[in-house]
Protein backbone atom coordinates (compact mmCIF):
# COMPACT_ATOMS: atom_id res chain seq x y z
CA UNK A 1 0.00 0.00 0.00
CA UNK A 2 1.18 3.31 -1.03
CA UNK A 3 1.80 6.39 1.63
CA UNK A 4 -1.15 8.42 -0.58
CA UNK A 5 -4.33 9.11 0.22
CA UNK A 6 -7.21 10.88 -1.87
CA UNK A 7 -9.49 13.60 0.51
CA UNK A 8 -12.97 14.42 -1.29
CA UNK A 9 -14.47 17.31 0.14
CA UNK A 10 -18.11 18.29 0.92
CA UNK A 11 -19.24 16.34 -2.69
CA UNK A 12 -22.39 17.11 -1.03
CA UNK A 13 -25.93 17.69 -2.65
CA UNK A 14 -26.34 21.04 -1.14
CA UNK A 15 -23.21 21.90 -3.12
CA UNK A 16 -24.53 20.92 -5.98
CA UNK A 17 -26.49 22.64 -8.72
CA UNK A 18 -30.60 22.43 -7.20
CA UNK A 19 -28.78 22.38 -3.50
CA UNK A 20 -29.36 24.84 -0.90
CA UNK A 21 -25.41 26.46 -1.58
CA UNK A 22 -25.41 25.45 -4.89
CA UNK A 23 -21.92 25.38 -6.96
CA UNK A 24 -22.10 26.00 -10.49
CA UNK A 25 -21.37 22.94 -12.09
CA UNK A 26 -20.56 21.26 -8.87
CA UNK A 27 -22.19 17.82 -9.85
CA UNK A 28 -20.33 17.93 -13.18
CA UNK A 29 -16.84 16.80 -11.30
CA UNK A 30 -18.50 13.17 -9.73
CA UNK A 31 -17.41 11.34 -12.59
CA UNK A 32 -13.77 12.17 -12.53
CA UNK A 33 -13.60 12.22 -8.85
CA UNK A 34 -15.13 8.75 -9.32
CA UNK A 35 -12.47 7.53 -11.45
CA UNK A 36 -9.86 9.12 -8.87
CA UNK A 37 -11.67 7.01 -6.24
CA UNK A 38 -11.39 3.87 -7.96
CA UNK A 39 -7.74 4.51 -8.65
CA UNK A 40 -6.42 5.23 -5.13
CA UNK A 41 -5.53 2.94 -1.85
CA UNK A 42 -6.64 5.29 0.39
CA UNK A 43 -9.82 7.25 0.43
CA UNK A 44 -11.20 9.95 3.31
CA UNK A 45 -13.92 12.18 2.69
CA UNK A 46 -15.04 15.07 4.55
CA UNK A 47 -18.91 16.21 5.31
CA UNK A 48 -20.18 19.19 5.98
CA UNK A 49 -22.59 18.39 8.79
CA UNK A 50 -24.32 21.98 10.70
CA UNK A 51 -26.85 21.32 13.08
CA UNK A 52 -29.92 23.45 12.64
CA UNK A 53 -29.76 27.60 13.49
CA UNK A 54 -25.70 27.00 12.76
CA UNK A 55 -24.06 30.08 13.59
CA UNK A 56 -22.67 30.42 10.11
CA UNK A 57 -26.34 31.06 8.66
CA UNK A 58 -27.70 34.60 7.96
CA UNK A 59 -30.63 33.10 9.29
CA UNK A 60 -29.36 32.89 12.40
CA UNK A 61 -28.52 36.75 12.46
CA UNK A 62 -31.18 39.71 12.71
CA UNK A 63 -31.32 41.72 9.27
CA UNK A 64 -28.38 39.74 7.97
CA UNK A 65 -28.13 38.49 4.40
CA UNK A 66 -26.67 35.08 2.82
CA UNK A 67 -23.04 36.64 1.68
CA UNK A 68 -22.86 39.22 4.52
CA UNK A 69 -20.30 39.16 6.61
CA UNK A 70 -19.83 39.49 10.27
CA UNK A 71 -17.34 39.42 13.32
CA UNK A 72 -16.84 36.54 15.19
CA UNK A 73 -14.46 35.67 18.35
CA UNK A 74 -12.76 33.77 16.03
CA UNK A 75 -12.60 36.34 12.90
CA UNK A 76 -14.66 37.36 9.87
CA UNK A 77 -16.99 34.95 9.31
CA UNK A 78 -19.16 34.71 5.79
CA UNK A 79 -22.87 34.16 6.52
CA UNK A 80 -24.39 31.36 4.03
CA UNK A 81 -27.73 29.79 3.42
CA UNK A 82 -28.97 27.09 5.94
CA UNK A 83 -27.46 24.03 4.20
CA UNK A 84 -25.87 20.75 5.09
CA UNK A 85 -28.12 20.14 7.99
CA UNK A 86 -27.51 16.79 9.94
CA UNK A 87 -29.24 14.15 8.36
CA UNK A 88 -31.08 16.00 5.60
CA UNK A 89 -31.14 14.99 2.20
CA UNK A 90 -28.65 18.27 1.44
CA UNK A 91 -26.22 16.92 3.27
CA UNK A 92 -25.86 13.47 1.99
CA UNK A 93 -23.34 12.99 -0.40
CA UNK A 94 -24.04 13.02 -4.13
CA UNK A 95 -26.21 10.04 -4.99
CA UNK A 96 -23.56 9.22 -7.81
CA UNK A 97 -20.59 9.74 -5.82
CA UNK A 98 -19.10 5.96 -5.23
CA UNK A 99 -17.97 7.18 -1.90
CA UNK A 100 -18.30 3.77 -0.23
CA UNK A 101 -14.61 2.38 -0.34
CA UNK A 102 -13.82 5.60 2.04
CA UNK A 103 -12.07 4.06 4.96
CA UNK A 104 -13.33 7.89 7.11
CA UNK A 105 -15.61 9.94 7.16
CA UNK A 106 -14.55 13.34 8.89
CA UNK A 107 -17.91 15.26 9.45
CA UNK A 108 -17.04 19.38 10.49
CA UNK A 109 -19.42 22.46 11.37
CA UNK A 110 -21.03 20.42 13.82
CA UNK A 111 -20.11 23.05 16.66
CA UNK A 112 -22.71 25.77 16.58
CA UNK A 113 -20.82 28.35 17.49
CA UNK A 114 -18.02 27.83 15.20
CA UNK A 115 -17.89 26.97 10.96
CA UNK A 116 -15.22 24.68 9.20
CA UNK A 117 -14.15 24.71 5.71
CA UNK A 118 -10.67 23.14 6.64
CA UNK A 119 -10.94 19.21 6.86
CA UNK A 120 -8.17 19.31 9.77
CA UNK A 121 -9.33 22.87 11.60
CA UNK A 122 -12.46 24.81 12.86
CA UNK A 123 -12.27 28.54 11.70
CA UNK A 124 -10.61 29.57 14.60
CA UNK A 125 -7.72 27.18 13.58
CA UNK A 126 -6.78 25.82 16.64
CA UNK A 127 -9.73 23.23 17.26
CA UNK A 128 -8.21 20.01 15.27
CA UNK A 129 -10.83 17.39 13.68
CA UNK A 130 -8.20 14.94 14.54
CA UNK A 131 -7.57 14.19 10.62
CA UNK A 132 -3.99 15.20 11.03
CA UNK A 133 -3.29 12.24 13.73
CA UNK A 134 -5.01 9.73 11.81
CA UNK A 135 -3.19 10.35 8.34
CA UNK A 136 0.08 10.15 10.68
CA UNK A 137 -1.14 7.14 12.30
CA UNK A 138 -1.80 5.51 8.76
CA UNK A 139 1.55 6.55 7.54
CA UNK A 140 -0.12 8.81 4.61
CA UNK A 141 2.04 11.70 3.77
CA UNK A 142 1.21 12.67 0.14
CA UNK A 143 -2.42 14.26 -0.33
CA UNK A 144 -4.64 15.15 -3.66
CA UNK A 145 -7.03 16.82 -2.81
CA UNK A 146 -10.65 17.33 -4.75
CA UNK A 147 -14.44 18.47 -4.57
CA UNK A 148 -15.83 21.79 -3.50
CA UNK A 149 -15.34 24.28 -3.45
CA UNK A 150 -12.12 25.27 -4.46
CA UNK A 151 -12.11 28.31 -3.00
CA UNK A 152 -13.32 28.07 0.42
CA UNK A 153 -13.21 24.31 2.10
CA UNK A 154 -10.52 22.48 -0.94
CA UNK A 155 -8.29 26.02 -0.39
CA UNK A 156 -8.51 25.90 3.64
CA UNK A 157 -7.94 22.37 3.56
CA UNK A 158 -5.23 22.26 1.54
CA UNK A 159 -2.97 25.02 3.19
CA UNK A 160 -3.82 23.26 6.32
CA UNK A 161 -2.80 20.03 5.23
CA UNK A 162 1.00 21.69 3.78
CA UNK A 163 1.08 23.52 7.36
CA UNK A 164 0.76 20.32 9.10
CA UNK A 165 3.42 18.77 6.61
CA UNK A 166 1.95 16.23 4.48
CA UNK A 167 2.46 16.92 0.79
CA UNK A 168 -0.47 18.25 -1.12
CA UNK A 169 -1.92 18.64 -4.84
CA UNK A 170 -5.30 19.89 -5.88
CA UNK A 171 -6.60 18.22 -8.86
CA UNK A 172 -8.12 21.45 -10.19
CA UNK A 173 -10.35 19.70 -12.66
CA UNK A 174 -12.10 17.59 -10.12
CA UNK A 175 -13.07 20.74 -8.42
CA UNK A 176 -14.94 23.59 -8.51
CA UNK A 177 -15.73 26.89 -6.82
CA UNK A 178 -18.15 29.64 -5.90
CA UNK A 179 -15.73 32.73 -6.61
CA UNK A 180 -17.51 35.31 -4.01
CA UNK A 181 -15.90 38.70 -4.75
CA UNK A 182 -12.57 37.04 -6.22
CA UNK A 183 -12.11 33.92 -3.79
CA UNK A 184 -11.07 31.87 -6.71
CA UNK A 185 -8.23 34.25 -7.55
CA UNK A 186 -7.08 35.01 -4.14
CA UNK A 187 -7.14 31.07 -2.89
CA UNK A 188 -5.42 30.16 -5.73
CA UNK A 189 -2.55 32.39 -5.13
CA UNK A 190 -2.78 31.43 -1.42
CA UNK A 191 -2.52 27.83 -2.16
CA UNK A 192 0.81 28.40 -4.35
CA UNK A 193 2.14 30.92 -1.90
CA UNK A 194 1.69 28.07 0.79
CA UNK A 195 3.23 25.23 -1.26
CA UNK A 196 0.08 23.40 -2.83
CA UNK A 197 0.65 21.90 -6.23
CA UNK A 198 -2.35 22.55 -8.13
CA UNK A 199 -2.67 19.96 -11.16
Amino acid sequence: MTSEALIVIDLQNDFCPSGALAVQDGDGIVPLVNTLIAEADHVVLTQDWHPAGHSSFASSHENKAPYDTIQMPYGPQTLWPDHCIQGSDGAAFHPDLDWTKAELVIRKGFRASVDSYSAFFENDHTTPTGLAGYLRERGLTTLTLCGLATDFCVAFSAIDAVKQGFAVRVRLDACRGIDLGGSMAFMLDEMRGAGVVLA
